[in-house]
């Protein structure tokens, strides 16, 4: 019974939950070497990013992105298949 419950309320997520909510499990792993990612747009089948602190002038910046975000908004949100980073 649960289990419906939760699916029911991830379906009534709108797509910048859906999205926020991925963030927010990658989030401290960001903040943990200096930075922070937000949402900053949906536009059609993309996720706009906003990398800030250490991450807008980090080198591994592409690499955590095609390691980390892109694969788990794929995996969670599959309406998303772009991922623009700011």
């Amino acid at each position: 019974m649960a289990f419906v419950l939760l699916l029911v309320m991830i379906e009534r997520m709108t797509l910048e939950e859906k999205i926020t909510a991925v963030l927010e499990k990658i989030r401290p792993y960001i903040q943990m070497h200096g930075g922070d990612v937000s949402l900053s747009e949906v536009r059609g089948d993309a996720a706009i990013l906003r990398f800030e602190g250490t991450c807008s002038q980090c080198q591994l910046l592409t690499i955590t992105v095609n390691r980390v975000v892109k694969p788990m908004l794929a995996e969670e949100v599959p309406e998303i298949t772009k991922v623009i980073f700011e």
